[in-house]
């Protein structure tokens, strides 16, 4: 995963927005440490300017830690073991977010089960990040407010109001 400048075809992975964000993700990362995650991959600054993050793998991870509970934003994933389907919804929806997901199985009668129970705005399927005008983007619970994209975003941008008149 080619981290650089986002406008070079071959990059996958451009900066953060600023320095606060910057240092957001990693205070994630150093509480991932602390916390007991064993960081497998990644887990400092790029370069030596900007604010690129090396893309982060923590394996290990638990309930408890505060990179399982909480949205990152970064470039960091948490691995985190389980024994059965009913155990990921379960562990995926209890967290106050739910901007997107990901599903990666190759049943199919797994998928549908799992996208349909997850409590998120949009649930990808063997892929990531894929995007279309026609769908609507927006999360569940208290990650993001209304809707983009698709006729739900119209919504948005409207104010429904109503007038009643009996002229004579």
């Amino acid at each position: 995963m080619k981290v650089g400048n986002p406008a070079d075809a071959d990059t996958a992975l451009g900066p953060l927005v600023d320095n606060l964000q910057f240092d957001r993700v990693m205070s994630y990362i150093h509480k991932g440490i602390e916390g007991g995650a064993t960081c497998a991959f990644g887990g400092k600054r790029h370069g030596e300017e900007g604010f690129f993050v090396q893309p982060t793998i923590f394996s290990d991870v638990t309930d408890d830690m505060v990179i399982a509970k909480e949205e990152i934003f970064g470039p960091v994933v948490a691995i985190m073991k389980f024994k059965t389907v009913e155990e990921v919804i379960a562990r995926a929806n209890d967290t106050h977010y739910g901007l997107d997901a990901a599903v990666h199985t190759s049943n199919h009668n797994t998928a549908v089960k799992v996208s349909n129970a997850l409590e998120a705005g949009t649930v990808w399927i063997n892929c990531y990040n894929m995007f279309f005008n026609q769908n609507p983007f927006g999360g569940y619970k208290t990650s993001g407010i209304g809707r983009e994209l698709g006729e739900y975003a119209i919504s948005e941008y409207t104010q429904v109001k109503s007038v009643q008149t009996l002229l004579q």
